[in-house]
């Protein structure tokens, strides 16, 4: 494994620390700051919000800047960001702060996925961008957990510095492990744009939006599910967390491989799973065992549908994929704040605690139904036809 990778995966854990720890520290900074934990809220949604416009805007701007030194930018305003959150004064500042940290997530993801598929060999690709998600999935295993305690005895402002503190080491680890690509590897804006309006690149957002909405339509929900449906103390929610963050890093482990072998299969089968098993938690929700051993498969089969969404929008976006591939990370924030609100209409309804469940399923089978369509389409490109004829002739001329 090339070591640019770690530097790409030491990256992707501190985003993912900062992006999920907000959430366990809402009472702590509703107190501090004098405001309720539901307007503490708007802090997670600030960050979401800062994603959905950094990804394409930050990708515009740096088009034309080498990809190395704009992963080490960008890891910089993430630092700045993290570093505002610590030292603001005001409820308002802090919601600044968040949304300057989220800027750069999905254009860092986006250039970083570019990057680690160009610094392996043919067929490695999806491996290699799985491993810089890896960062991502042990970030909710270790990173949140830990920061989340830290933030409980030392202040929610600790958290952010420490948070900071892994910012800083990124950009040391990026500036001297990540190779610098080629001039000739650039591409201008008008490129960008142009990839992004691919049909086969925009059903692949879709596909990410309505498909990843469904795990969020219940993990949004997933701590007063298990503790008012299923039975379990409060106390026991930050293991169950860790718990779907296990599932979530076996299944970026499993995804690269798979992904590399057959990108569209691993991608119909992992919604298909999702859905069937979001649907089960409805019912296994209501013994304890059943439930962690259905949260743990969520987050595995979640995730193993990541790589393939990355991949997908990049090889059809391949002669500019950058902007295709930051723009997937607006979608899976977009699936983010789509999820949370669907469960959250299930449950002002009154259909129960586990009714995001079933939203989930119906939301992920959209999602597999936009991607089956898709692959439908593609199969009829006549781009394709005619690829497949060339090969032909050249494999009977060469007989």
């Amino acid at each position: 494994m090339p070591l640019a990778l770690l530097a790409l995966a030491i990256s992707a854990f501190g985003i993912g620390t900062t992006e999920f720890v907000m959430m366990g520290l809402l009472p702590n900074v509703a107190d501090d700051l004098g405001t309720s934990v539901p307007t503490a809220g708007h802090l997670v949604s600030a960050y979401a919000l800062g994603v959905v416009i950094g990804a394409p805007l930050l990708t515009a701007l740096g088009s034309r800047i080498p990809r190395k030194r704009m992963l080490v930018l960008l890891m910089a305003v993430f630092t700045a960001g993290n570093l505002a959150s610590a030292l603001a004064p005001t409820f308002g500042l802090l919601i600044a702060g968040r949304l300057l940290a989220g800027l750069p997530h999905g254009a860092f993801f986006g250039v970083g996925a570019v990057v680690a598929a160009r610094l392996v060999r043919e067929g490695r690709q999806a491996r290699a961008v799985a491993t810089m998600f890896l960062g991502l999935t042990i970030a909710n295993i270790v990173g949140v957990p830990a920061a989340t305690l830290l933030g409980q005895h030392l202040g929610w402002r600790a958290t952010f510095l420490v948070v900071a503190a892994i910012g800083l080491a990124a950009m040391a680890a990026l500036a001297r492990l990540v190779p610098p690509l080629p001039a000739g590897e650039r591409t201008g804006l008008a490129r960008e744009l142009r990839a992004l309006g691919h049909r086969q690149v925009l059903l692949g957002l879709l596909t990410t939006t309505f498909g990843f909405a469904g795990i969020f339509a219940v993990y949004s929900y997933l701590a007063s599910m298990m503790t008012r449906t299923t039975g379990f103390a409060e106390t026991t929610v930050p293991l169950i967390l860790a718990l779907f963050g296990t599932g979530m890093t076996l299944g970026a482990l499993a995804a690269g491989p798979l992904t590399d072998r057959a990108l569209r299969p691993t991608l119909y089968g992992s919604l298909a799973a999702l859905a069937l098993t979001l649907a089960a938690f409805h019912f296994t929700a209501q013994v304890k065992w059943a439930a962690l051993v259905t949260v743990v498969l969520i987050g595995a089969i979640g995730f193993l549908t990541t790589t393939p969404l990355q991949m997908l929008v990049m090889n059809k976006a391949h002669q500019a994929p950058t902007l295709a591939a930051a723009s997937n990370q607006s979608a899976f924030n977009l699936a983010n704040a789509g999820g949370a609100w669907t469960g959250g209409l299930a449950l002002s309804a009154g259909w129960g605690w586990t009714s995001p469940t079933l939203v989930g399923a119906a939301l992920a089978a959209v999602g597999l139904a936009i991607a089956v369509a898709a692959g439908l389409l593609d199969r009829r490109d006549p781009s394709r036809v005619v690829a497949r004829s060339r090969a032909a002739s050249a494999e009977k001329a060469a007989v």
